[in-house]
Formats: structure tokens, sequence, C-alpha cells
């Protein structure tokens, strides 16, 4: 079976990269498979090509390549929805690619992974592969006229995945497709060959973008209510992004210098979280939480803030990690200090971390993905029957709205035609 992903830059350094290439790496086992980047801005990719998997670039995004000098390339995307907050890193010449691509594609399955890629999947994807969409941000997340445009074109596909049961259940809720079923897959989070952590370091670590959403502010407040309790104890921030200098500054504010740092991105992660005896996520949402698996996979014990919508699936309250409120820097810095103070619980904790951590093994994710497939191909024609009954239903519905709206205003015109009138002879006479 020949399986190919759409993705948005395989070269950079992403959560969706990384989930994509474990899962592509996985299927490239039993598959045929290749990766096809819309875009490249360097020469080699970030992270490793697993095995067997193709990577396959379609616009080279540097200044000095060869598609620089192609006038699409200076032109804003047609195809890819505005409504996509990544709209402004597509163009035409992208678009014209993409379609290239996808007219000769010889896939069997082809499978999205952004919500505007998805779109250029509806669009144009080969009619006889079975097209999938992945989710890897929350329904939520995405802003309503990006709903409206992913409502109408999710329906024309085979499946939608999300990566957690809650969103799925928000996709069946809040967007209707029919004839396309809604099915949660957890990312695959592959077993790490470090040492796992022997959980003496007095090391706190956190990672992910220095984004708003993170909350690596809340997180600093609460690691300094850890620090006065415990001032041998040091907290290690790995990532970048927008917020390093507004951080840092809270770092020197809070007297945190020495003791909280900001490490910078590091690829790969394990290394570093081996090094630690917490992991400790303050975000606000998170569509999975890839760091707390990646964390559980090195023996690490994770607390959390019980935000949407990951943690919640990952995170056994009291048995391999904690949940905290969210917003709440006194919770997180209490359940903190609880597994600081109380090390023959935290060693506890970090096994049936290890342990549950299994849950994400290559091979119980690629069977749940290849029953998808068979289910999919055995039913295409059920499907498409459910598809083309809900068009004809909705067209019905819409021509009888459109019915009533001009009965509404005929009887409208009538009153206001008999009100200018005056009364009727017949009736004065009366």
């Amino acid at each position: 079976m020949k399986i190919a992903f759409l993705l948005h830059n395989g070269y950079a350094i992403g959560g969706t990269v990384r989930v994509t290439l474990n899962l592509a790496g996985a299927l490239a086992e039993r598959h045929d498979v290749e990766i096809v980047s819309m875009m490249r801005h360097r020469e080699k990719p970030r992270f490793v090509t697993p095995p067997g998997v193709r990577l396959v670039p379609l616009v080279d995004m540097r200044e000095d390549g060869p598609d620089a000098a192609l006038p699409e390339f200076s032109e804003p995307a047609r195809d890819f929805p505005v409504e996509d907050t990544r709209h402004h890193q597509y163009s035409r010449l992208v678009d014209l690619r993409v379609r290239e691509y996808l007219k000769g594609c010889t896939a069997d399955i082809v499978i999205g992974t952004r919500p505007g890629i998805n779109v250029y999947l509806a669009r144009f994807g080969p009619p006889g592969a079975l097209r999938i969409a992945q989710e890897h941000l929350r329904h939520d997340a995405h802003e309503k006229p990006l709903r409206g445009v992913l409502a109408r074109h999710y329906r024309t596909l085979d499946a939608l995945v999300t990566i957690t049961e809650a969103d799925a259940a928000t996709y069946q809720a809040k967007m209707r497709l029919p004839g396309v079923p809604v099915i949660a897959v957890p990312n695959i989070v592959p077993a790490t060959d470090v040492t796992p952590s022997d959980g003496s370091a007095k090391v706190i670590a956190a990672a992910g973008r220095l984004a708003k959403g993170k909350r690596f502010d809340l997180l600093l407040d609460a690691f300094r209510q850890v620090s006065d309790k415990q001032p041998d104890w040091r907290l290690r921030i790995y990532g970048g992004g927008a917020q390093q200098e507004r951080l840092q500054r809270q770092i020197d504010r809070l007297e945190l210098a020495g003791r909280a740092t900001l490490m910078g991105p590091h690829s790969p992660i394990e290394p570093e979280f081996a090094k630690a005896s917490l992991l400790v996520s303050a975000s606000d949402a998170e569509s999975f939480g890839m760091t707390l698996v990646e964390a559980m996979r090195c023996g690490v014990p994770v607390v959390s803030t019980d935000c949407p919508l990951g943690p919640a699936e990952i995170i056994r309250d009291g048995v391999n990690g904690r949940l905290v409120p969210m917003g709440d820097a006194r919770a997180l810095a209490e359940a903190m200090l609880a597994l600081i103070d109380d090390e023959s619980g935290r060693r506890e904790m970090a096994a049936a971390a290890l342990e549950s951590a299994r849950r994400y093994d290559p091979g119980p994710i690629v069977d749940r993905y290849e029953l998808l497939f068979d289910d999919l191909g055995a039913s295409r024609g059920r499907r498409n029957w459910q598809r083309t009954r809900a068009r004809y239903v909705a067209s019905l519905m819409r021509r009888r709205r459109a019915l009533i709206r001009r009965v509404r205003r005929w009887r409208a015109a009538r009153w206001l035609r008999d009100l200018l009138r005056g009364p009727s002879p017949a009736r004065s006479r009366a």
C-alpha cells in the first residue's frame, strides 16, 4: 500500500513534523511511504527522516533557490484558504505545485496534516485514493471563519482523525460531516534509548514554544514559590519563541537567575528530560501533550494543568502524574512541592509514567490506522450514499426555506399594498 503525507514544512522543527515522521516511519515498515513537504527553507531537515520514508519538497523557499526567480513565487496563494493563519507563508507557486503533485499522485492513501493543506486535499486530491484529514489542533482553537471553510471541505473527504477523544467528540457535535467518520488516534511517541532518570537530580524541566499560551510566565511564578522552600532545585525551560525576552525579564524580576534558566531549543529533547526528576506544563491548552509523553518515556513524572484537551487523556492524577487547575500558580507550586518532598512517591510515580507511556508505542497505533484504512475502503459505497442523501436533504431544506421566504415577502407586500390603498368602497358603504 502506498501512503503519502502532506506536511507544511518537513525541514523545520515542530510538533506536527515530529509526530508525522514518527507515524510515517512506523508505517514504512509495512508500506511504501512518502512525506510531501509544501516547502523547504534549508538544505537538510532538522529531524532525521526515518528509514524507508521519502521526503519530497515542492517549493524551495530559500532566496538563492531555483524557485525564487519564478513570478508565482511572489504571488499570494489563491487555493490555500486565507482563513488559515499560515496563509501568508503560502504562494501561488505552492498552489500550483500541490495541484501538479496531487494530479499525478498514485498513492492509495493521502493524509493531510493541517487545515489549509486538508483543503488542498479536499479540492485536488486523487479521487481514487482514500483522503484523510488529520487535525493536530483543537476544533475550538480554529477561528469561526476557518471552521466554516473546513466544514464545507471536510465533508468531501473519507475521514477526519483527531489526536484526542475529547476533540473527536467536539467535531462530532459541532461539525456535521455525513459519511465522514471522525475518530481519535493518539500520536506515536516511540521509546527512547536514553537511560531513564533515576529521580535524584534536583531539576524540574519544561519544554515547548515560548509562546503566550504555554504559560511559562505562570510556571515561573509557581517556581518562585517552590524555590523559596526548596532553594537547591533548578528549573530548566527548553524551547525558543517570541516570549523569550519577556520571560528572561521575569526571571530577573523574580530574582531567579541561576535557578531558572532558558535553555533554548534542544533536539532530541529526551536526553535533557532524563536529567530531570519532574516535568511541568502550565499550558492553557494542549491539543495532545507531546512533551508529557516524551518525559514519561524517560521515567519522569509530570505535573500539568488540566487544560483542554490532551493532558487529562495522558495523565492519571496521582498515579503517573498530577493534574492541577488552569491558571493557578499556587496549585502548580503545591503539586511540585508535594512530589519534591515525597521522594519515594515520586519514584513510584516515575515508574508508573514509564509503564503508561507504552500506550503510545508504534505497533498498536499503526494497527489502528491500518484498521481505519480497511474500514474506509470497505465502506466507501455506503459513505458515498450517506453524503449524497445528506446533500439531497440539504437541497430540499434550502428550497423549503427559500419558498417560505418568498411567501413571507408576498404576504408582506400584499399587506403593505392593502394598507396603502386604504379601506375598500364596499367596506366604506357598510
